[in-house]
């Protein structure tokens, strides 16, 4: 995966806008951060992983999933794109949607869906 595949899944969801965070490629929703690229280009920062389900993510696919010493005391993982598969992304992703986006538009992509 890259970046832009990211981009072109999460743009189909109700609010999700292009931004920039930290000078770098990002999505939010609402004005909240979804996902950040890192500075290499292949790393994404994908916020509200849970310690748990991070350290499970880290244990069962550590080629894909990691963290950085800056990252520890934060919710969240990196994910390594070229190694990433699609659909853990994508469901990982849109659990983040879900949770900051405004309610109304959650209704919106549910009616749709």
């Amino acid at each position: 995966m890259t970046f832009d595949d990211v981009r072109a899944l999460a743009l189909q969801w109700p609010g999700v806008e292009d931004a920039e965070s930290y000078s770098t490629p990002a999505l939010k929703v609402g004005g909240k951060l979804l996902a950040r690229l890192k500075e290499d280009g292949d790393t994404m920062v994908l916020l509200g992983v849970d310690f748990n389900e991070r350290e499970m993510l880290m244990a069962s696919d550590p080629d894909v999933y990691f963290i950085t010493e800056h990252y520890a005391g934060y919710p969240d993982v990196l994910v390594w794109l070229p190694s990433a598969k699609k659909q853990h992304v994508e469901s990982l992703l849109l659990r983040r949607w879900r949770a900051v986006a405004p309610k109304g538009l959650v209704q919106q992509f549910d009616a749709r869906s």
